[in-house]
């Protein structure tokens, strides 16, 4: 959603975007949806499934679905808007074109789970506006050195997000408690 929002997206040769997959929860809204809908379709052919179907479905409580349905309908309209105004501002077509990436985005069939890999020919075949950094060596070299730091800091610290903006304002989330706690001597 974040590199949609962007005039143009930076790739290297092995990186990849996701879907669009809203999660609410620790849960992904296109699969809640799904599971749902799959309840319903089997519990309406053999109503002897209605207990299965309801301890799944217990644990999603009121007004969770409409949830889930909203954030898709929210994170759709964000992308497209975006996309509108941002990647393809003063395009004739932008419209058309930020609908049809959207689509493709968001096939949940298609895409199946959160952590699907579209890379850079994917991407360019969808219409969306991506350049490669190894077509600059400067430009790869400086990417590659932010990345390198961001890693370090990642790794070496208990943050495990990050973003820094150009303001030199800073988000980051950090770790309760370490993963691999080192035993006290």
């Amino acid at each position: 959603m974040t590199a949609c929002s962007c005039k143009e997206i930076l790739m290297a040769r092995h990186s990849n975007l996701g879907p669009i997959d809203p999660h609410l929860r620790g849960m992904p809204a296109y699969g809640v949806k799904a599971e749902f809908k799959r309840a319903c379709t089997e519990v309406s052919k053999d109503a002897s499934l209605i207990p299965i179907w309801q301890s799944i479905i217990s644990r999603y409580g009121p007004a969770f679905l409409s949830q889930c349905e909203n954030a898709i309908e929210w994170s759709k309209d964000f992308v497209e808007t975006q996309l509108e105004q941002v990647m393809f501002a003063g395009d004739s077509a932008a419209q058309q074109k930020s609908k049809k990436i959207v689509r493709k985005l968001t096939d949940y069939r298609g895409n199946k789970i959160h952590a699907r890999h579209i890379h850079f020919d994917e991407l360019k075949a969808m219409g969306l506006k991506v350049s490669l950094i190894e077509d600059d060596q400067k430009l790869q070299d400086l990417v590659l050195t932010v990345h390198h730091c961001y890693m370090h800091a990642l790794m070496n610290t208990l943050v495990f997000k990050m973003i820094e903006n150009q303001n030199g304002s800073a988000f980051m989330k950090v770790q309760a408690t370490p993963l691999n706690p080192q035993p006290r001597a």
